[in-house]
């Protein structure tokens, strides 16, 4: 059974709390402008994962954003457990009128459980809760995580507890907040290309993103490949800006922030990408997106109210879990005369 209460007429302060991935920090957005359009005079705070903060520089509805130690052992020291207490204490201070935890998970619950809000919110369904977390939170939700997109499961929960319009926004990252870089060439007619993830089971085949990058400059002047910081997705970029060669490709090597690289979306013809943050930026920037996904469920991460379409093995797709088929297998299947395919569909206009 689950507990619920009536709207709140004006609470003043309220507290989000999702300690998941960068693109699962983006995901939060449409729900934050959805609340900031309700209560305008609320004190919006967030509190995420350490490294996944900066996706949301260009989301105005947060007043407060405040981070915890990442989960993954090397970004962990002996003074991340004491910071994350100081975190707690500070927000128990602020007397929250809500709080929502939707991480779905005990470091997200502890935070929100015990941050001494008025009102405590999570989801009980699938795992459930036990009878300690119960007492921790008074207000619960039977919301299935399988079900929906994920920008949609973050809402219907803030939504059990608040008067918020049943129309959801898009992502956000406000274009004024963008940050056009200066990657030593002019741009204008280019696209925009993601080929890395960290994830082996998203990665499409490197030699299908070889054969891309010159398919791609017969439509457009330039293609710029988007790289994040790891060796392996930098290595990767070189090696295209080579295939298309060094006058009409440039990579980002790693030196671009989430501003930055909104910057070169919101003026790109498009964007092709797996399933991966950067993919969540483009929706966000509203550029026109090409998705290939492999394993990733559909409905729950396809880019969120933007143009876009998903390479996808649909009912072909071998069964997910124990003994599935390697994803190179899957991919292979998605070819880059596929992507181009819907390139052409999808690309805009040079933008000024």
């Amino acid at each position: 059974m689950t507990r619920t209460a009536p709207p709140s007429p004006e609470p003043r302060r309220l507290l989000f709390v999702k300690l998941k991935h960068i693109g699962d920090a983006l995901l939060l957005t449409p729900t934050l402008v959805a609340t900031r359009r309700e209560y305008s005079d609320a004190e919006i705070w967030v509190v995420v994962r350490e490294g996944t903060d900066g996706i949301l520089a260009g989301c105005p509805a947060i007043d407060h954003l405040l981070t915890v130690a990442a989960t993954e052992n090397e970004r962990r020291g002996p003074g991340t457990l004491w910071r994350d207490l100081r975190t707690l204490l500070r927000l128990r201070r602020q007397r929250f009128d809500f709080a929502f935890e939707l991480t779905d998970g005990d470091r997200g619950r502890w935070l929100a459980g015990l941050s001494r809000a008025k009102h405590r919110c999570a989801n009980v369904a699938n795992d459930g809760l036990s009878g300690w977390w119960q007492r921790r939170f008074n207000r619960l939700a039977d919301i299935p995580r399988a079900e929906g997109h994920r920008v949609v499961k973050d809402h219907r929960l803030v939504a059990e507890f608040l008067a918020l319009d049943a129309e959801i926004p898009p992502l956000n990252f406000e274009r004024a907040r963008a940050n056009p870089p200066s990657l030593g060439v002019a741009l204008a007619d280019f696209v925009v290309i993601h080929p890395g993830t960290r994830w082996v089971k998203k990665r499409w085949l490197k030699d299908y993103w070889l054969d891309l990058g010159p398919r791609l400059l017969e439509r457009v002047s330039h293609v710029v490949i988007s790289s994040g910081p790891d060796p392996a997705e930098r290595e990767l970029a070189r090696e295209l800006v080579h295939a298309c060669g060094d006058a009409r490709a440039t990579s980002t090597d790693g030196q671009l922030d989430w501003a930055g690289l909104a910057g070169l979306l919101y003026r790109a013809r498009a964007f092709v990408g797996v399933d991966t943050a950067a993919m969540h930026l483009a929706a966000a920037c509203q550029c026109p997106t090409v998705a290939i996904f492999a394993y990733s469920v559909v409905e729950h991460w396809r880019p969120w109210k933007a143009p876009h379409e998903i390479l996808h093995l649909g009912d072909q797709l071998p069964p997910r879990g124990k003994g599935q088929r390697p994803a190179e297998e899957v991919m292979a299947k998605l070819t880059p005369s596929q992507v181009m395919a819907a390139v052409d569909r999808l690309i805009r206009p040079a933008q000024a």
